[in-house]
């Protein structure tokens, strides 16, 4: 057994040794690359590499089919048979599972099912580190300090069932975040980006950018808290509707737990939630934001299932036009709800706007504040979805179509379903990175989008 290495070979082995009725086996090849700098220079970098093993168990009984999970890092060849047994165990143990579904059959195998996993290497940074040191001696000679870390991942995912799939996902993950700030430190700018392999990153065009939002920060306004006619940038808006998004079980709202609940019974699919043409969609297949294409469940909750575990992920529409078309469905809930089955996906992405950059959308307002993103995003209300949380690193005043200044930050209350149905423009959608949930989703891309009436509801003394 000792052999026995390779990701594919680890797969086949624990499906053999397996004396379940069904068995899913998930194998998680990582490895990741960073870099982290402050004050203008190279504080650390390393490389690091780690397998992950999780196998699903299932048991069938007279009153239902019961299941197992177990998962475990740097499972050797030896420790196998263990994992194998305690995830049995641990499916004699448990009741049946509410989501119980026939395993998904198989499929022809994965291209490269059998290949070594992909690697990330410090060589992903070729080209981007050398542009960073050129960032960090303009803002050394600007007068500004550069903060942050850029952080580069490659999972390969192995799937095996005993019901013959043989699946392979590989998914690169990079983010970079940017903070500079003034040598007193009393002004400071924030920009992120998402990236599969730093290709396309540019270090010293964003350097540029937070140098501008350093300098209209020289004149600081105060404002009272109330209602803002607000801009927001992409990653503030993939921030509210990755939230919204991750609310969205389709079990949940025909329960009547959430904001997408029909008062009197059933969900709110058709009915229409934005004020404006948007449509709110995911594929797997989208150039730049390439995702799984098939589910992968290492536990079972509101909108997952183990029992699905490769089952294909299709594009899908969840707002479409204006109007909810689609909720989060499992084959389980699904059933339960009479939804069509549409798995969560990877990415993320909202169209419909009017194709106006963030720049043209300042240039055309009269007063307003302009943000630059959202954080400590927490929820108050489930059944309105209402949100409370903080801006952070610039919130600028527009007057005439220009940035005069700096104002302090606030608290926000906002429900990103109600926001929806007031937003009076949508600029261009691009990729962005949300901030606040940047360790968990970063394939998405949005537009800016203008609101009306955004609510500052107090003022606060974050920065």
């Amino acid at each position: 057994m000792s052999r026995v290495s390779k990701p594919y070979e680890i797969v086949e082995r624990a499906l053999e040794l397996s004396r379940a009725d069904g068995c899913v086996v998930l194998a998680d090849e990582h490895s990741s690359a960073n870099l982290r700098w402050a004050g203008n220079a190279l504080t650390t970098n390393g490389v690091t590499r780690g397998r992950t093993l999780t196998v699903v168990a299932t048991v069938d009984g007279a009153r239902g089919t019961a299941s197992g999970v177990v998962s475990r890092s740097a499972v050797t060849a030896d420790e196998l048979e263990p994992l194998v047994r305690a995830a049995e165990a641990a499916a004699r143990a448990a009741g049946p599972a509410e989501d119980a579904q026939p395993l998904v059959a198989g499929v022809p195998e994965s291209p490269g099912f059998r290949d070594a996993p992909a690697e990330t290497s410090s060589a992903v940074f070729g080209a981007f580190a050398p542009a960073l040191g050129e960032a960090f001696g303009r803002a050394r000679a600007g007068g500004r300090e550069l903060y942050g870390f850029a952080s580069h991942e490659l999972t390969s995912t192995y799937l095996g069932t005993s019901t013959g799939l043989r699946l392979r996902h590989d998914q690169p993950n990079g983010t970079l975040e940017l903070n500079a700030k003034s040598p007193d430190r009393s002004r400071s700018a924030w920009a992120g980006r998402a990236t599969r392999d730093f290709a396309d990153v540019d270090p010293l065009a964003m350097d540029a950018d937070l140098a501008r939002r350093l300098e209209w920060a020289r004149r600081r306004v105060e404002l009272p808290a109330g209602r803002y006619e607000t801009l927001l940038p992409p990653t503030a808006v993939a921030d509210l509707l990755v939230y919204q998004q991750w609310s969205a079980a389709a079990r949940d709202a025909a329960e009547g737990r959430t904001v997408f609940s029909r008062p009197g019974g059933g969900t709110r699919v058709g009915e229409r939630l934005a004020s404006l043409p948007l449509t709110l969609r995911s594929d797997p297949a989208e150039p730049g934001l390439e995702s799984a294409p098939f589910v992968i469940a290492h536990a079972s909750g509101d909108d997952a299932s183990v029992f699905d575990n490769g089952l294909p992920v299709e594009p899908v529409e969840w707002i479409k036009e204006g109007r909810l078309e689609r909720l989060v469905a499992t084959r389980h809930s699904a059933a339960l709800t009479g939804s069509p089955v549409a798995p969560g996906a990877g990415n993320l992405v909202l169209d419909g706007g009017d194709g106006r950059s963030l720049e043209e959308m300042v240039a055309a307002t009269r007063r307003g504040l302009l943000l630059t993103c959202l954080w400590y995003i927490r929820e108050v209300d489930p059944a309105t979805l209402l949100l409370t949380g903080l801006t952070r690193d610039g919130v600028y005043l527009v007057e005439d179509g220009e940035v005069v200044a700096e104002v302090n930050n606030f608290r926000f209350n906002e429900s990103p379903v109600d926001l929806l149905g007031r937003v009076s423009e949508a600029g261009r959608t691009e990729r962005t990175l949300p901030r606040e949930w940047g360790d968990w989703f970063t394939r998405a891309a949005m537009p800016p989008l203008r609101v009306p009436d955004f609510h500052m509801s107090s003022v606060s003394q974050g920065v």
